[in-house]
């Protein structure tokens, strides 16, 4: 058994081509990792199979409940082929994007997209190849977009084509994505990331088909998506910053204002909320970060971003191992940081008016004042958790659930601890419990506190309304070991 982490941000790593094999997922989980990426727009759906057979065998080994999201590729917009395989573009040069089957020059290109020609209107943006290419329409018909070319450059076959000016009239699942997201629910996944969302009705969609097999993220990584993300946090199980496409799609300088406004809104909502995209990017070929990326990581926890992610630098880098370890090396020196409890808590998380956060504040507060090194409860949902993480409480909470799937899904919680465990029948069972697992947890130690949230009656849903101060006693994990 693993001890538990020493910081309460959790880590989360994709898998790839330098990560796959049982071993390096098991150097990963040592490393720091707390939850492991799936990316379906890579590879094929039979290559995913092996990747959680290692996360679940690698779970039972070290019995902790480990997190897997699995990554929809979305809807890609590209442009067709160019005679030669690619053309230069110039700029201040027209060209042209039209609805012809042939392939293009340096003065046209086939767009296989009507929906683009039907809501583009003149003064557009059209971004090449991540930005690189920038072209503004000056004139848009049914089939064919007449734009100027306002940073030139090369542009070979089916490169992807960003429109950030207009709420692109297609669904955020394709063929593929159903497919891929039947297969990762039979996977047993916990988390489905969906990408280009634009509306709450890409959720909804989504939410239709996932149902409560798995929890739903959004990944927020269009511009229209941020006009109406209170409405998508409603909908969403949690979010997830994505970085690289918002930074395509709006100017550099307007992603960290934008990033810290996603960050409070999914922490005032009690959603987890990841920061992704570039992190260490230079510890794909490095085996040392930046320290402006150093910086970047320690400025989302210092946010107060529920968990931080690595991308190519654990999936295809020459150095995933060390780069999950600088992660977690940032987490723990930024959360030792006596400035650090503070900075959190510049973000309001106002209570609501219900019983369950007027304890989960309260709660908090009592462990400030009686300096407790716990906090823990008894979920069957995982709801109570997440209003405890919400606090963002200076200790860690110990989560005890019969669920699998709950606890699983819980790793992407700021400063949560969960254990799967056996059920229990009454609240004085489970003050027991609580005791026990915080000592062999090594969540705190023999004559300290903790403080327990549960509900009377026990086992009735939406009852947390208690709050229990204990003082653990060094003969408690003898007097019972069946849990």
């Amino acid at each position: 058994m693993l001890k538990p982490r020493s910081r309460k941000v959790k880590i989360l790593a994709t898998l790839g081509p330098a990560s796959s094999s049982p071993d390096m997922i098991r150097r990963l989980v040592e490393a720091g990792a707390d939850a492991f990426r799936i990316n379906m727009s890579h590879g094929e759906q039979a290559e995913k199979v092996a990747l959680v057979e290692a996360i679940r065998a690698l779970e039972k080994a070290l019995h902790r409940p480990t997190t897997i999201l699995f990554d929809l590729q979305g809807p890609k917009l590209r442009v067709g082929d160019f005679k030669g395989g690619s053309a230069t573009l110039e700029t201040g040069k027209t060209f042209v994007f039209d609805a012809k089957r042939t392939k293009g020059d340096s003065s046209r290109v086939e767009l296989p997209h009507p929906e683009l020609f039907a809501v583009l209107t003149a003064g557009d943006r059209l971004l090449i190849d991540d930005g690189k290419v920038r072209l503004k329409a000056l004139s848009v018909s049914a089939e064919r977009i007449e734009a100027e070319v306002m940073v030139g450059g090369k542009v070979s076959d089916h490169k992807g084509v960003n429109v950030p000016d207009v709420v692109v009239p297609i669904p955020a699942l394709t063929a593929k994505d159903k497919s891929d997201l039947e297969f990762a629910l039979t996977q047993g996944a916990d988390y489905i990331a969906l990408s280009f969302v634009q509306r709450p009705e890409d959720v909804a969609e989504a939410r239709l088909l996932v149902g409560d097999r798995a929890g739903l993220l959004a990944k927020i990584e269009k511009p229209q998506a941020i006009e109406r993300l209170p409405e998508i946090l409603e909908l969403a199980d949690a979010v997830m910053v994505a970085r690289g496409d918002l930074g395509v799609e709006l100017p550099p300088e307007g992603v960290p204002p934008l990033q810290n406004r996603i960050v409070a809104l999914a922490r005032q909502a009690g959603k987890p909320v990841v920061v992704a995209t570039q992190m260490l990017e230079s510890m794909i070929v490095s085996p040392t970060p930046t320290r402006a990326e150093v910086s970047d990581v320690a400025n989302a926890i210092y946010e107060g971003a529920d968990a931080i992610m690595l991308s190519a630098e654990s999936a295809a880098g020459s150095y995933p191992c060390e780069a999950v370890a600088m992660m977690d090396k940032i987490g723990r020196s930024v959360e030792a940081d006596p400035v650090y409890a503070a900075r959190i808590h510049f973000t309001e998380t106002p209570a609501e008016a219900t019983t369950a956060d007027a304890l989960s504040e309260s709660a908090a507060q009592i462990v400030r004042i009686l300096s407790a090194k716990a906090m823990a409860c008894y979920t069957s949902s995982g709801s109570t958790a997440r209003r405890i993480a919400r606090e963002r409480a200076p200790v860690p909470t110990l989560v005890m659930t019969s669920s699998l799937p709950v606890a699983r899904r819980l790793g992407l919680q700021w400063g949560v601890h969960a254990v799967h465990t056996r059920d229990v029948s009454s609240f004085e069972e489970m003050i027991g419990k609580a005791r026990r697992m915080a000592l062999r947890h090594h969540l705190a130690s023999p004559g300290d506190r903790v403080v327990v949230m549960a509900g009377v009656p026990f086992k009735t849903a939406g009852s947390t309304n208690v709050i229990h101060v204990v003082k653990l006693a060094g003969d408690e994990l003898d007097s019972y070991s069946n849990d």
